[in-house]
């Protein structure tokens, strides 16, 4: 019996290649899609639904090649969390036997694999030269991350290369696969989803920091402790808030209506406003989510999902209708 009750031998194929996948995490990659889709219509004033369908089809390749490959890469660490915490964390795919690591690995692969063709067919359907390139880029990134020999993860630079794939370049390649083309006016508002970014991935760690320093992965968490991490999460997500206040103030608009732009700037203070209501909820109970007080931590980190997932959908959303006004 695993942690909280769950017998692999219990769970049908499907619902091990479906546990394994945490589609709960999935708007970590899907929110930034989303907002680089509504940027890239902002930028080429037109919407492609082939650009789109792509774009969808490439994040869920993306998101399996990461979340198995992720899983194949820390199965030592998972393995040593579970030896230290038998009942209190979340079961592990690999430790616990839900899926094998040969499958893992090759299901990561595949997806991998998969992202690649798609993005190739950027190339080829949406005429989109670099298409492919850029996702050689966020594929690099995280082979870059948690894969042998570079394992940055593990020596002190993960959360800055997730800040760097999550916050720009995955949703650059989205921009550029609906418009088919780069403007650094477009991607302003990007600055103040990567502080987000970052602030998720020094997040990520906290439930980890045991684990992760026993198994010699070098993380925010593990070199400066819980609660120095929780506050860099905390600043991280304020100064994204801040940065999307300041576009809204003096940033570059795109050409569209008058009326179309004050939606512009207001989308961008709406999602500064989300971000700063969660922040303050999580900013309550930050206090409780002390090492291995998995419970707090997990009740802290919703806030701050909410934070970035919905305040960065707000202005997604914000976006596309002010191009269309």
């Amino acid at each position: 019996m695993t942690a909280r009750g769950v017998e692999p031998r219990e769970m049908n194929r499907a619902r091990r290649w479906a546990y394994a996948l945490k589609p709960a995490s999935w708007p970590k990659l899907l929110v930034p899609s989303a907002l680089g889709q509504s940027l890239g219509f902002a930028l080429a004033g037109h919407f492609s639904w082939l650009a789109l369908a792509l774009g969808c089809a490439f994040t869920l390749a993306d998101l399996a090649f990461i979340v198995l490959m992720n899983d194949w890469g820390d199965q030592r660490v998972d393995g040593i969390k579970r030896e230290i915490f038998p009942d209190g964390c979340s079961p592990k795919t690999i430790p616990d036997g839900i899926l094998s690591a040969r499958e893992v690995l090759f299901g990561g692969l595949g997806a991998g694999a998969l992202a690649l063709v798609l993005s190739y067919l950027g190339v080829i359907w949406l005429m989109r030269p670099w298409q492919l390139w850029l996702a050689l880029l966020c594929v690099g990134l995280f082979i870059g991350y948690t894969l042998p020999p570079f394992r940055l993860n593990y020596r002190g630079g993960g959360e800055l290369l997730e800040l760097v794939g999550v916050g720009f370049a995955l949703p650059i390649w989205h921009i550029y696969a609906q418009a088919g083309t780069l403007s650094l006016d477009a991607m302003a508002s990007l600055w103040g989803f990567a502080c987000l970014a970052f602030g998720s991935a020094v997040a990520s760690g906290l439930s980890d920091e045991v684990s992760d320093r026993a198994g010699g992965k070098r993380t925010i968490a593990t070199a400066l402790g819980n609660r120095v991490a929780r506050r860099w999460v905390e600043i991280a997500l304020a100064a994204g808030g801040v940065v999307w206040v300041a576009t809204a103030a003096c940033g570059p608009l795109p050409d569209i209506s008058p009326v179309g732009q004050w939606v512009w700037r207001s989308a961008h203070i709406a999602a500064a406003l989300v971000v700063g209501g969660y922040l303050y909820c999580a900013f309550r109970v930050s206090e409780e989510a002390q090492t291995n007080a998995f419970g707090a931590q997990k009740r802290y980190k919703k806030h701050l999902h909410r934070a970035i997932w919905r305040g960065t959908t707000v202005l997604a959303i914000g976006l596309v209708v002010g191009v269309m006004l």
